[in-house]
């Protein structure tokens, strides 16, 4: 299964309710489970998973991999200071952006290799029409900024994160729409540079599945939904994408 753009946060219980439904329903039904980014709708570094929140969630996630569901995470915009404490905390494997992951073990019978392969993603990283963003994306991804800024108290993380979102909600509303979707040829050249797999990303919360054409070759970019008071995911029996979704149960 593969989840993306959930934003939980306290302010949104019908979020957080189908989250820990699904976890507790659905997700034990599956052999992995995939978050790719902004799990949360802010993440100020791995020291705040002892705020009540972030552990309930965190203890509720490493319940499901405790059960048998192999839990992997990769970070999105939101929660990009996400490391292996909270990849820990949750029992989880943290993933690069983007990964290419490999389902299966065997051969066909010409003897190549034919295990299906996914290339994962969070998807910011291709809305590149939106110069601003990504320029802001290179600042805080280096490891230089990143180390800088959480070696400030937590809460004056917490403080700049909350004046990000604001400019960054004001922001979004001065953009066209199409600046922030995906650009054909940052995924076509995604694409190439991994033999042109299958594509599953999120962040752009516009839900669909596109067929392209990339060098000839036929490809499929899958696209993930966020979730607006109930759960929504992508099925994968390793042949098929089902779109999933279930209902906001509070538990």
């Amino acid at each position: 299964m593969f989840i993306s753009d959930l934003h939980l946060t306290e302010d949104e219980p019908a979020n957080v309710a189908a989250f820990l439904a699904f976890l507790q329903g659905p997700a034990r039904e599956a052999a992995s489970l995939f978050i790719l980014g902004d799990l949360f709708e802010y993440w100020a570094g791995d020291d705040d998973l002892e705020t009540p929140f972030n552990a309930r969630m965190a203890a509720a996630i490493r319940a499901l991999a405790d059960a048998g569901t192999a839990v992997f995470f990769m970070t999105g915009n939101r929660d990009l200071l996400a490391g292996a404490d909270f990849a820990r905390a949750i029992g989880a494997t943290l993933l690069e952006d983007p990964a290419r992951v490999r389902f299966g073990d065997h051969d066909d019978q010409d003897g190549t290799d034919a295990a299906p392969v996914l290339l994962l993603a969070h998807g910011d990283a291709l809305c590149t029409d939106d110069l601003a963003y990504q320029a802001f994306r290179r600042q805080v991804r280096a490891p230089a900024w990143q180390a800088g800024f959480l070696a400030q108290p937590l809460a004056a993380r917490k403080a700049f994160i909350a004046g990000l979102r604001q400019k960054s909600e004001a922001a979004k509303a001065e953009k066209a729409m199409e600046i922030m979707d995906v650009n054909a040829d940052a995924v076509a050249t995604l694409l190439r540079e991994h033999g042109y797999p299958t594509l599953v990303h999120g962040h752009t919360h516009r839900p669909a599945s596109h067929r392209l054409t990339v060098d000839g070759r036929d490809c499929v970019r899958r696209v993930l939904p966020d979730w607006r008071g109930h759960a929504c995911w992508l099925h994968w029996d390793g042949r098929d994408f089902t779109p999933e979704s279930g209902d906001a149960v509070r538990i």
